[in-house]
């Protein structure tokens, strides 16, 4: 009896616990501007490069890791994947922040006067060897606003990302012309519900 009652749970166990036979696959996001509406502070050349060649390898790549992952035979060869999954991965969730926290001067970007909190956070993240995130998050624990960096493509999973910045190809001077406050402002009250 008990063999018989194994046998018959063992279909839906495994349903239960299989990856989705159509996995749904990740999409490079539309920005919400035009690639030039954010000059001169962000080339459209920069802002093109940006989007669909550097932002579309971390889709392609997250995409390829996430089928490859569903695939693999074996627990070792999963994780040999989670680098992959990682950097793509943070790459994609990093950058589909970051087309929302930049807005064109002329609608809701650049209204920050705040100079010394433009000093401390340029020269956080100044301080990135290579790639990298600086990060204004909002820390659940201590209710607090923190700079915060990330290497390369490593997501933020410490704190709330309010604003984050991709400091590989953007003049930290210039960013702050662009910054979409209204989106920030907006994460920060979700945040702290």
């Amino acid at each position: 009896m008990l063999s018989i009652a194994k046998s018959a749970l063992r279909p839906s166990l495994a349903r239960a616990f299989a990856a989705p036979a159509s996995a749904s696959l990740h999409t490079l996001p539309d920005l919400p501007y035009a690639y030039n509406a954010l000059e001169p502070y962000i080339s459209e050349a920069i802002m093109k490069l940006h989007h669909t060649k550097h932002h579309q390898t971390y889709v392609n790549g997250l995409n390829a890791a996430e089928q490859t992952y569903a695939k693999a035979p074996s627990v070792r060869e999963k994780i040999a994947l989670q680098s992959a999954l990682k950097f793509n991965g943070g790459g994609h969730i990093n950058h589909s922040l970051f087309w929302k926290n930049l807005s064109p001067a002329n609608a809701d970007g650049g209204k920050l006067t705040d100079e010394e909190f433009k000093k401390r956070f340029n020269a956080a993240t100044a301080g990135i060897q290579g790639s990298g995130w600086g990060w204004l998050g909002y820390d659940s624990t201590t209710k607090a606003l923190d700079i915060v960096t990330t290497a390369n493509q490593d997501p933020l999973l410490s704190h709330t990302p309010i604003i984050g910045v991709d400091v590989w190809e953007h003049y930290l001077t210039a960013i702050w012309n662009v910054i979409n406050f209204k989106e920030a402002e907006q994460r920060l009250v979700e945040a702290t519900k």
